[in-house]
């Protein structure tokens, strides 16, 4: 079983739309959206929910005022600042660190675990799909998007298929962290920006940290070449596979308003040739091919 995670330094580069257009060029494949803050690869993808759970991911304070002696311990501890005079806690306030709780000389404060999320497996056209959805202003993302992915692979083990390809969230933090430990190999999508070139630059430091094999595409290569040769020349420098360019095209915006990918939306074009050339160097590379 291989995992195939496509991330990006930013937003907006095209990591979606990629990973729904290899969805219907892979064979034997598990899609894992690892996205949870802002999904949207089942806008593509039409999913047909099959499985639906709970996501519980930490605790609030919350104080017994039957037990309360208004010590002010609680307050002088907390560094967010979320007890207020009156000894209630803003649940917007609270990290949910639990030292008020474990430091209460009454034991007078609770730490209900709260659900903060929720996760599905579902059906699609191609193939099944396990896909989540964070609450609102929640934390614990890195820990969703553990979960998305160990259901994921729970899938390819009883299903015995191939390939898991999962759409994994932009920028460095925690949830992108957590999406790529035990990949088989990263595609990076960038576009030919000083912003997509910066942040494409932590995204290859963070993948090299984690000694996870790379591969780099530009996207829209065209509207700026200078970028572009900019991008692959760092790519090359640090050892990545650089992949074909794909050009710029108003049809990938297009094909999302109807909620197709490339393939179902045009056939034999410029770009659709190029992203299925992309799909061949992807899975001939020696990561996929190990």
């Amino acid at each position: 079983m291989k995992e195939l995670v496509i991330i990006s330094g930013k937003g907006g580069t095209g990591k979606t739309s990629l990973t729904a257009a290899f969805a219907s060029l892979a064979d034997k494949n598990v899609l894992c959206d690892a996205d949870v803050d802002a999904a949207d690869l089942h806008l593509l993808m039409n999913p047909d929910i099959t499985s639906h759970s709970d996501f519980q991911g930490g605790g609030v304070a919350v104080i017994n005022q039957d037990q309360c002696v208004e010590c002010g311990l609680c307050r002088d501890l907390c560094r967010f600042d979320a007890i207020d005079e009156s000894y209630e806690v803003n649940p917007i306030d609270c990290e949910g660190c639990g030292v008020c709780v474990d430091l209460c000389p009454e034991k007078a404060i609770d730490f209900p675990v709260k659900t903060c999320g929720e996760w599905f497996i579902s059906d699609t056209r191609f193939g099944p799909m396990v896909h989540a959805r964070l609450g609102i202003a929640e934390e614990n993302s890195g820990k969703l998007v553990t979960l998305v992915r160990q259901e994921a692979k729970k899938l390819v083990e009883k299903q015995k298929l191939n390939l898991i390809i999962t759409d994994g969230p932009p920028g460095t933090g925690c949830p992108v962290i957590a999406s790529i430990g035990g990949a088989a190999t990263l595609l990076i999508i960038t576009e030919p920006t000083v912003s997509g070139l910066h942040d494409m630059e932590r995204v290859v430091q963070l993948a090299a940290h984690f000694k996870i094999p790379g591969m780099v595409c530009v996207n829209k290569f065209d509207l700026n070449i200078e970028q572009t040769n900019a991008i692959e020349k760092i790519a090359t420098e640090n050892n990545l596979l650089v992949l074909s360019r794909i050009p710029f095209d108003p049809a990938f915006t297009k094909s999302m308003i109807e909620g197709k990918n490339i393939f179902e939306y045009q056939k034999s074009t410029e770009l659709t040739i190029t992203v299925e050339k992309i799909w061949n160097e992807i899975i001939n590379s020696p990561p996929m091919r190990e």
